[in-house]
């Protein structure tokens, strides 16, 4: 749309600066076919007027005029052709007419050295490619995305047209993978930390923090208090962690109660803190994801009536359904505690069920009949 509007006005620029040369045209030729006696009451007509302009001007009762390109250009030829030409300009500045034909100078240049064509454009669907391969792997160069497009049985430009369809992210940034890659690369050896609040049935409100394994999606820890304290998480990450049981990386987040204490102890313990931006809660997926878990299936359907009654139900849940039960699709329908396979059983079987929190669900043990 402002392609086209802009179009539409160098257009009409054109028309106007071609309407006014060809009436620039027109008095030139009437000059020379007129008498000169005519010709001489014409000049003193046009001289007069200039004068009282210039009056008018030097007296600041009115702005100067707005000179047009036409006129412009037409006093840049002049300034060619006239020795006096100096001389005749009463309503602007010889400088002003020099740096007009810069200005010219400039515009001429720049259109005799125009692009005239390059190289021939890519396909839509080369193009596509190039901006998919770059979005999913940020690490990869233009060389790396022609050498994998080769192997495709594609046939890739050079590496600087790649280069120029690569996704380009809106900030410029190092290059460095992505949170959900890096979480990957080291859930076996990264805890992750964090609190969520329980509201009891007195409208009291108790903080539960969580210790949480990347690995198995396993509960290490948990905890109940009222007043969450940073020496009291200090104290449960020793609990957490007994006889060297540590991570290598501890992801949480930038909430206030941990203070430089807690970040103290884990560099003393020689673990990595990885904190996550603020408002991010998606930059520590796995624990939000099971405490999203643990209200979906347990806290929205249950009163808590006390600090005692909630770490009761956490108990059961984790320990006799989340871990031993519950199927984890990251764990590809495993358990976060590995269960051994039960024996095949080649008669008539049937299912035991066993309640778990007052039959909110249910175990499942396969017996023969």
């Amino acid at each position: 749309m402002n392609a086209t509007k802009n179009l539409l006005t160098n257009l009409c620029n054109l028309l106007v600066c071609a309407c006014e040369a060809f009436r620039y045209g027109l008095t030139f030729l009437r000059a020379i076919l007129c008498s000169r006696a005519v010709l001489a009451a014409r000049l003193l007509a046009v001289e007069s007027q200039l004068a009282a302009c210039k009056q008018r001007i030097d007296s600041k009762k009115r702005p100067r005029p707005r000179f047009t390109a036409s006129f412009r250009l037409l006093w840049v030829v002049l300034s060619k052709f006239l020795d006096e030409w100096e001389d005749l300009a009463c309503l602007m500045q010889p400088a002003t007419i020099k740096k007009w034909h810069n200005t010219a100078s400039r515009y001429f240049w720049r259109w005799k050295s125009r692009s005239k064509g390059g190289r021939p454009p890519i396909s839509r669907e080369m193009q596509n490619l190039i901006y998919k391969l770059s979005k999913e792997n940020p690490l990869w160069s233009p060389e790396r995305i022609k050498d994998t497009l080769i192997l495709l049985n594609y046939d890739p430009p050079c590496n600087d047209t790649i280069g120029k369809y690569m996704y380009k992210p809106r900030k410029p940034r190092e290059r460095s993978t992505t949170w959900l890659p890096f979480l990957r690369n080291h859930l076996d050896i990264s805890w992750a930390i964090d609190f969520f609040t329980v509201t009891t049935i007195n409208f009291a409100t108790y903080y539960v923090f969580l210790v949480f394994d990347h690995g198995r999606r396993r509960v290490i820890h948990f905890a109940i208090t009222r007043n969450p304290l940073m020496k009291w998480v200090i104290q449960q990450l020793r609990e957490a962690m007994p006889f060297g049981l540590q991570p290598k990386y501890l992801f949480r987040d930038n909430d206030g109660i941990y203070g430089n204490g807690v970040r103290a102890f884990l560099d003393s313990c020689g673990i990595e803190e990885v904190r996550t931006a603020y408002r991010s809660p998606w930059q520590n997926p796995f624990v939000e994801r099971f405490i999203g878990t643990l209200r979906r299936e347990m806290l929205n359907h249950v009163i808590v009536l006390g600090q005692g009654h909630l770490e009761r139900m956490l108990q059961e849940f984790i320990e006799d359904y989340y871990h031993v039960a519950r199927p984890h699709q990251g764990l590809y329908g495993n358990t976060p505690v590995l269960q051994t396979k039960q024996p095949q059983i080649l008669g008539p079987s049937k299912l035991i069920s066993i309640p778990v929190l007052g039959g909110l669900h249910h175990r499942y043990i396969r017996v023969a009949a």
